[in-house]
């Protein structure tokens, strides 16, 4: 089945453009339909090298061409430069996510990837951004996803994302924990067709607080959570300690690791898979992936940018879209 994959390449300025341009040299079995202004591919691919032809998306979801892309077009309201990013298309690459999420909840796309945006220039526009994930969870109308990176190997969820170091302890409440566990042990079964998924959930303290004395938070907090949804059959391990959940011994027989925020389990993943990882939003209406990476303003129009991160949330993307549809 040749399926229609939304994608979004995020901020117009950096790598986006380049990666998908690379990636579509060979053709694609499914029918990748970027949300962007064409201008910026074409002057883009003139830069790279690269040969492409823009086309609608057809009647029925059609495989692509060596060089080869569908288009919805949303033109730019400035002018843009490689490699310098520019506040005044900050609403603009917004609303191309916007339609692009629109397009999947209407049934029109079977899944959204998106590129890296560039979450300062956005905020320096005047526009309040923390990430995709919020964004797509205030589109969709969801009141709890969960940001969860996958790659070969080894699944790291998250129950606080782009929030300061200083804010996550009070962020992270029972009620809050409860719910992100709830959608990811939800998106490991019905996504992932994994039943009864094993979790490894970290704690929030070195060695997981021991047993007070480095913080309360795991004894508030995560422990009575994860004793109450044991009680109705999810498979939790924890609170563990992050710097030794982290080991072959215990990630063997493990579905997912919930780290509790950013940071803590992101760095062990990207060290593991960078570049062939990727970003995946449990608890939406839709299926969206993304890239394991920022805009990389400096490989921009060089050639050099390594599109598999690209390629693998495509790979995820379409995954998801087919066992939904079983």
């Amino acid at each position: 089945m040749t399926l229609r994959i939304a994608v979004t390449p995020g901020e117009p300025a950096g790598i986006g453009p380049d990666l998908l341009l690379q990636l579509i040299q060979n053709g694609h079995p499914h029918e990748l339909v970027a949300y962007t202004d064409p201008e910026v591919l074409t002057r883009r691919a003139a830069l790279l090298g690269l040969s492409v032809r823009l086309r609608a998306p057809a009647a029925s979801p059609a495989p692509l061409a060596p060089g080869e892309l569908a288009i919805a077009p949303l033109l730019a309201p400035t002018p843009v430069l490689p490699g310098r990013p520019n506040r005044d298309t900050a609403a603009w690459v917004l609303d191309t996510v916007r339609a692009a999420t629109l397009d999947c909840l209407a049934g029109r796309c079977a899944a959204l990837v998106t590129g890296p945006l560039h979450k300062a220039i956005i905020n320096d526009a005047g526009i309040p951004f923390s990430g995709h994930t919020e964004l797509l969870a205030e589109l969709t109308g969801t009141s709890q996803v969960v940001m969860m990176l996958a790659t070969t190997g080894l699944r790291v969820a998250l129950v606080t994302t782009h929030l300061p170091l200083a804010q996550v302890p009070a962020a992270i409440t029972r009620a809050t924990l409860t719910r992100v566990i709830e959608v990811l042990h939800a998106g490991l079964e019905h996504q992932f067709a994994i039943p009864r998924p094993r979790i490894l959930v970290c704690g929030l303290n070195p060695h997981a607080g021991e047993g007070g004395h480095l913080g309360r938070e795991e004894i508030d907090v995560l422990v009575p959570v994860l004793e109450q949804l044991r009680t109705r059959g999810l498979n939790l391990v924890g609170p563990l300690p992050a710097d030794t959940l982290f080991t072959p011994g215990h990630l063997a027989d493990a579905d997912a690791v919930l780290a509790m925020y950013h940071d803590q389990g992101l760095p062990v993943l990207k060290h593991m898979g960078f570049g062939r990882a990727a970003n995946i939003t449990l608890g939406l209406p839709m299926i969206r992936t993304s890239v394991d990476h920022g805009t990389a303003l400096e490989l921009v129009g060089t050639g050099t940018a390594d599109a598999g991160s690209l390629r693998t949330a495509i790979d995820y993307a379409v995954d998801l879209a087919l066992r939904t549809r079983r």
